[in-house]
């Protein structure tokens, strides 16, 4: 794996900037989000401490909550004004004068948390992993998870934004778009890392744009912006910005609409094995009950 990684520092700047504007446009965050719970909701699985990584503007704190009401969830991200954003949402109408004694916030970086290691089942992560080290990201919820603990994550494959991409490849070398791992690089960074029962499986999602113009404002209103090493600083001539603009019509569809194709890979594990235990000599131990559990 050796893509270059964004900068955390501008990552965090980035969404900050943008955490106001944020909801407007995260049409695909919602759609990721919703398919995550929904496979969550097949995991018969009852946490008590949940984490929400990468939380933004805590559009799934309340969903997160209905599911696991007894639950103790602490929303985590690495850009401030997103968490200032998720605490006035979760502080409307009544809320706003009894405080909920479970529910947090943390600002702090996916792959280095201020938390106790073994103390978290359930790490719920939409859309954020792509920002991140992998290795280091999942080697950081192998820490986190207790024995049995659930990672349920999104990240985004290469073929990401593939129209934009090669419509600048058309214009210059340089990166203008972030770039991504693919699906067999996420599950080596799992294995390695330890977790274990990893599922994995990639879906396209397709949104629709009247120009690619309008893709990178609502990119820029995401604070998804170019990160990477090598991108280009200041602003782009104007005569380079239409070369782009005129080789991005070859993606135009018949109705019209400029696609942006997300490629999203879906995918959770469990923290170290959930069927055997390791004696002290090496031999593996497999009990009679947790053998009938795995059939």
């Amino acid at each position: 794996m050796t893509e270059p990684r964004p900068d955390k520092k501008r990552v965090a700047q980035s969404f900050s900037a943008a955490a106001r504007s944020y909801d407007d446009v995260a049409v695909l965050q919602r759609q990721t989000a919703d398919e995550l719970l929904d496979r969550l909701g097949l995991l018969r699985i009852q946490p008590q401490q949940i984490i929400d990584l990468g939380a933004g503007t805590g559009r799934n704190l309340p969903l997160l909550k209905k599911r696991y009401p007894k639950a103790d969830l602490l929303a985590v991200d690495i850009a401030p004004q997103m968490l200032v954003q998720a605490q006035q949402r979760m502080q409307t109408g009544w809320r706003r004068f009894v405080p909920d004694k479970r529910l947090a916030y943390l600002v702090a970086d996916a792959e280095s948390l201020p938390l106790k290691a073994n103390s978290v089942d359930l790490i719920f992560a939409n859309l954020s992993f792509q920002w991140c080290d992998l290795t280091k990201v999942f080697a950081e919820c192998q820490r986190l998870l207790r024995p049995e603990g659930v990672l349920m994550f999104t990240t985004l494959g290469p073929d990401t934004l593939i129209e934009l991409r090669q419509s600048w490849a058309a214009v210059d070398a340089l990166p203008h778009v972030n770039q991504f791992l693919d699906m067999h690089d996420v599950a080596q960074a799992m294995q390695d890392s330890g977790l274990q029962d990893a599922v994995l499986d990639v879906d396209r999602h397709q949104l629709g744009y009247p120009d690619a113009r309008k893709m990178m404002r609502d990119l820029k209103l995401l604070g998804a912006r170019n990160q990477l090493p090598g991108r280009r600083r200041g602003l782009t001539g104007r005569h380079r910005l239409q070369a782009m603009l005129a080789a991005s019509e070859q993606f135009r569809l018949a109705d019209g609409q400029l696609p942006a194709t997300y490629e999203v890979i879906y995918g959770h594990a469990f923290s170290v094995d959930r069927y055997q235990s390791v004696a002290a000599d090496g031999s593996v131990h497999v009990s009679l009950a947790q053998l009938k559990g795995r059939l």
